[in-house]
């Protein structure tokens, strides 16, 4: 199971547009079990982050289900996003999304702004962050305010 699990991830990482052009990643200090300060110095727009979480280009959607009546065939191979801001403080959250292998090394999600040490990414992605830095932020932000 985890093998075809990582076949999905690796062509859904394929499929996926490029964040941004080619960038410097912004410095970060992992604090604990999270990236206390935002990687933009500044928080995101949770409007913005909510776009994102139901985008299927970010992939949230395609592994996770949650508050979204208006999102058809959400995942159910990751924990709900429901309640996430009463599950994780914005740090925790933020690593998840930065390099969640930090927390869990056998993950199946994507490491969203790193890239470095990963093996099987497909050309595109090659030395490039799926999501930029603002959009890191502006679904931690979102993912924030998902309170049960």
């Amino acid at each position: 199971m985890m093998r075809s699990a990582s076949r999905l991830i690796v062509l859904i990482i394929a499929a996926l547009p490029a964040a941004a052009v080619a960038q410097t990643l912004a410095r970060y200090a992992i604090v604990g079990d999270g990236i206390p300060e935002p990687l933009t110095g500044q928080p995101g727009d949770p409007t913005r982050g909510r776009a994102l979480v139901l985008a299927r280009s970010s992939t949230c959607i395609l592994c996770h289900f949650g508050p979204f009546p208006e999102a058809r065939f959400q995942g159910d191979l990751a924990p709900s996003l429901a309640g996430a801001g009463s599950r994780s403080t914005p740090a925790q959250l933020r690593l998840r999304l930065v390099d969640a292998s930090q927390v869990n090394p056998d993950t199946i999600m994507p490491s969203y702004y790193r890239i470095d040490g990963l093996t099987r990414v497909g050309s595109a992605w090659r030395d490039k962050p799926i999501l930029s830095a603002e959009q890191i932020e502006d679904i931690v932000a979102y993912l924030a305010t998902l309170r049960e």
